[in-house]
């Protein structure tokens, strides 16, 4: 897979997660490489003779549920069989409780369904031996608090629970305390290793009247390249994607508000380049993992800078080069000089095409 350097997080993870059974909290920002840092050592740990669900992951999103699904399958394509089910919510059941039919190894489950499957007594999770959460923090904030209490009450017995998050609120403190060992390895990576080196950061004064006019002239000059806009609101995503359509830009909306089906509509036509351009929420995106996107842009700046970690990280993708464009007005410039000291990273200013 090309994968030659370990990140950080996976020269500080792995050995200790294949060295021994360990509870283990890294705090690591999206982009960092989690997935391989956790799964392969789960990988490791799979005995692929026994048809019995031996690993939970929890997630967010159903996009980044797919995701640490497809990746776990890249990294067995030399292994003996390994069998991993992305379960979601926003889905029919009857079809997940088909698929858990058939030999499976490692759920990656969104919390509200994995609850709804035990109930159906869909899932047997009594040699689960680890459970991961992976992005602790986002499901915290989708209120999942209570669902994350119940099945790790259910899974108590564990012999490894990683859990891994950007940032450590109370909740996700809680959880540590309550629901893992008191003497879990710890692992913290600072922000200075998490963005990208090839991404090349910018900004452009504006005020709020002149974004779109700004956006279109951007997306006009971008000709064959494709990219995301990032709006913070369901809300405003949805607004800007059809003053984009209304403007015959080749662009959609992917927003929590969606449905299910509309949602793997949208992803669709653009993985398959239908569609050149997707506008974004911050949890829509989360999972989002499309190559060749030549840029991002930050249509409204982010509350945090994992957020602005996160989006900027969707270009540059495979050692290829991208471009992470924030339009802000005078007042958000503290917002551009935190990120810039926060994560070590320099802009440049571009000035609009008068």
């Amino acid at each position: 897979m090309n994968i030659v350097e370990p990140t950080a997080i996976q020269s500080e993870v792995i050995s200790v997660l294949l060295s021994a059974n360990t509870d283990l909290v890294g705090q690591a920002q999206t982009g960092t490489g989690k997935t391989a840092a956790f799964g392969l050592p789960l990988l490791q740990r799979i005995d692929s003779n026994q048809k019995v669900i031996q690993g939970l992951i929890l997630c967010p999103t159903r996009e980044l549920g797919l995701q640490i699904a497809k990746q776990l399958f890249r990294f067995t394509k030399y292994t003996d069989k390994i069998f991993t089910e992305a379960v979601y919510g926003g889905a029919p059941i009857e079809g997940q409780i088909n698929a858990l039919r058939r030999p499976t190894h490692i759920i990656v489950a969104t919390p509200g369904r994995l609850i709804d499957l035990i109930k159906r007594k869909a899932l047997d999770l009594s040699n689960v031996k680890t459970v991961i959460l992976d992005e602790a923090d986002e499901m915290l904030s989708m209120g999942f608090k209570e669902e994350l209490d119940e099945i790790l009450t259910q899974v108590s017995r564990v012999e490894n629970k990683w859990l891994f998050s950007a940032t450590m609120p109370e909740g996700i403190k809680r959880i540590i305390k309550h629901h893992m060992s008191p003497n879990a390895v710890r692992v913290e990576i600072s922000g200075r290793n998490v963005v990208n080196k090839k991404i090349k950061h910018e900004f452009l004064i504006c005020e709020e009247n002149e974004k779109l006019q700004i956006l279109l002239q951007f997306l006009k000059g971008e000709y064959d390249n494709r990219g995301i806009i990032f709006c913070k609101t369901k809300v405003a995503a949805q607004t800007l994607a059809k003053q984009l359509i209304a403007k015959n830009i080749p662009a959609d909306a992917i927003h929590g508000d969606l449905l299910q089906k509309d949602r793997t509509k949208v992803m669709r036509a653009f993985k398959n380049e239908k569609l050149q351009f997707l506008v974004a929420t911050d949890i829509a995106a989360r999972g989002i993992d499309i190559e060749g996107l030549a840029f991002v842009v930050h249509y409204q700046l982010p509350d945090k800078e994992e957020y602005y970690t996160h989006r900027s990280g969707r270009t540059a993708r495979a050692g290829k080069e991208g471009r992470s464009l924030a339009l802000v007005n005078s007042k958000e410039l503290k917002s551009i000089r935190y990120f810039q000291k926060a994560l070590h990273i320099g802009f440049s200013q571009i000035r609009p095409r008068r």
